[in-house]
């Protein structure tokens, strides 16, 4: 077994945003008595019959989850500025099976800001997303058994999800009601998510409990972050419509930079609220050179669908993804299916669950032949708070991933791989004033 030590979490930028965040609860306390507190920041968008539709403080991008999703986060007032703050820190074990396993202490994190205010007849939300990956677990990144996507050294990245970048999102959202059910959107920025796949995997609720990345994640959500992006849409009622032109390239190894490109990809997505517990998306894209090792371009479809079930003390989070890349090179067609759930239970219990089908053809790179294989992961665990407050909830998880995959990689993989993750997670605690529906 190989044990490769990252660096601690607490010397990393999200740790810094957290404390940032903390260190303006007792203000935010202070202006909630005043009166001034973010009760009145909408935390979902409402409708001429009252119901309401998602928001976008809880996706990401201009992605839809459901309304009723529980919120996340620390909120307050600011010379007329409506902002919040809200994280997300693993500190794991992560112990990969098989001859090309590894095992790793390691910190999955994030940490995000957003500033909202009126603008003429509309609303502006400035949103930055920031990561300390590089240093928390620095390249090649975290092992995962048959994950691909990006370099490291040059070199084609595989059984191992990169780490993000430092600037995961620099964006800005500006919404324009037209009529009662009609508004228009215009967002973008040099670090930001293109209209195309579902809400990526690190906000989504179904995935609140899992550190790793989809095996899917390349096929699925890979543009959250695309250095370069512009996306106009309308909502009607309850369907929203976007396009968007981007910079379809992969961030390169320099994770703490921003290196902007030509907005050379586009994109279309179409998505549906029919309730406030149900999201769904179709989109379709073409990125231009995305991957830096790999010659040509790509087209990508995706579909999903997400439910949201309010419980008395908790909330049961499911969502579908489907994926599919079409390389224009070669012809090849890769798929990837994604079934994933979190239940919450007495508040402070979690159980969770990611199984998918993922058909990956760069696992072996210095290969003459790169054949598509189809692999199997089913990912089940659990977490249970020791702190569940309105500032902070911190776990102690675990899960175990099994895989199923061709006979003729044994060798490789060995016959019955065994991934297992031990982990502490801290995250910020439930928004005061949001109610689920």
């Amino acid at each position: 077994m190989t044990i490769r030590i990252g660096v601690p979490v607490k010397s990393g930028f999200a740790g810094a945003i957290f404390l940032i965040a903390m260190s303006l609860l007792p203000a935010a306390a202070q202006d909630k008595e005043q009166g001034t507190s973010m009760a009145g920041m909408e935390m979902s968008t409402a409708t001429a019959n009252g119901s309401q539709l998602p928001s976008p403080h809880a996706g990401s991008g201009t992605g839809w989850q459901p309304a009723s999703v529980p919120a996340n986060g620390w909120m307050w007032m600011r010379g007329g500025w409506d902002v919040m703050a809200h994280g997300l820190i693993f500190a794991d074990y992560n112990q990969q099976g098989g001859p090309r396993g590894a095992g790793k202490a390691e910190s999955v994190n994030w940490g995000m800001l957003m500033e909202q205010h009126k603008l003429g007849a509309g609303t502006i939300l400035f949103r930055q997303m920031f990561s300390a990956e590089s240093l928390t677990s620095p390249h090649p990144g975290f092992p995962e058994l048959f994950q691909t996507g990006e370099t490291y050294h040059g070199e084609p990245l595989v059984d191992h999800q990169h780490p993000h970048n430092v600037f995961a999102e620099l964006s800005a959202l500006y919404t324009l009601p037209l009529t009662k059910k009609l508004s228009w959107e215009l967002y973008g920025g040099p670090s930001a998510e293109p209209a195309l796949g579902p809400v990526t995997y690190m906000h989504r609720a179904s995935a609140s409990e899992l550190p790793l990345a989809p095996l899917g994640h390349h096929l699925e959500d890979s543009t959250h972050t695309s250095l370069g992006v512009i996306t106009t849409g309308l909502v009607i009622d309850r369907v929203k419509l976007e396009a968007s032109a981007f910079n379809g390239r992969e961030p390169n190894e320099e994770r703490w930079a921003i290196q902007p490109g030509a907005l050379d990809s586009w994109s279309g997505r179409a998505s549906v609220a029919p309730t406030a517990n149900w999201t769904a998306q179709y989109s379709v894209g073409r990125l231009e050179h995305p991957e830096a090792a790999e010659p040509g371009s790509q087209w990508r479809q995706t579909a999903s669908a997400e439910y949201n079930r309010p419980l008395a003390a908790g909330n049961w989070a499911t969502s579908f993804v489907w994926g599919r890349v079409h390389k224009i090179a070669n012809g090849t067609n890769l798929n990837s299916y994604l079934l994933e759930s979190t239940l919450n239970f007495l508040e402070k219990n979690y159980a969770f669950t990611r199984l998918e089908l993922v058909d990956k053809d760069e696992l072996f790179p210095q290969a003459a032949e790169h054949p598509a294989y189809r692999f199997g992961a089913y990912t089940f665990g659990g977490v249970r708070d020791l702190i569940h407050d309105h500032a902070w909830h911190l776990g102690l998880g675990a899960d175990v991933t099994l895989y199923s995959k061709p006979a003729a990689l044994d060798t490789a993989y060995g016959q019955h791989p065994v991934s297992f993750q031990i982990f502490l997670r801290a995250r910020s605690g439930r928004a005061q004033g949001h109610h689920s529906h």
